[in-house]
């Protein structure tokens, strides 16, 4: 099964992560198909992710996992927000 996960990058204590398209019986950092996005929680939680590849992936059967979802939750939830204010 292919998932959609975090990778995890950055020196001790300082944690930044891409989010990449991997077989789920490869390690968290060993190899993937394609990376699709970065999240780095240092930086006032910067969550960037393509979202045409996010779509592509989920429609061929790409599952994310529970902590990608809650991620994608929480941002499409805040950029929501934002596009209001925005306007």
């Amino acid at each position: 099964m292919v998932v959609i996960r975090l990778s995890r990058g950055g020196s001790k204590h300082r944690p930044f992560f891409n989010i990449v398209v991997a077989d789920k019986r490869v390690r968290r950092d060993g190899r993937f198909i394609e990376n699709i996005g970065t999240y780095d929680p240092s930086r006032d939680a910067s969550f960037k992710v393509d979202a045409g590849r996010l779509d592509y992936w989920k429609g061929v059967g790409a599952q994310p996992s529970p902590t990608v979802k809650q991620l994608l939750k929480k941002f499409a939830d805040a950029a929501k927000a934002a596009a209001p204010a925005a306007s």
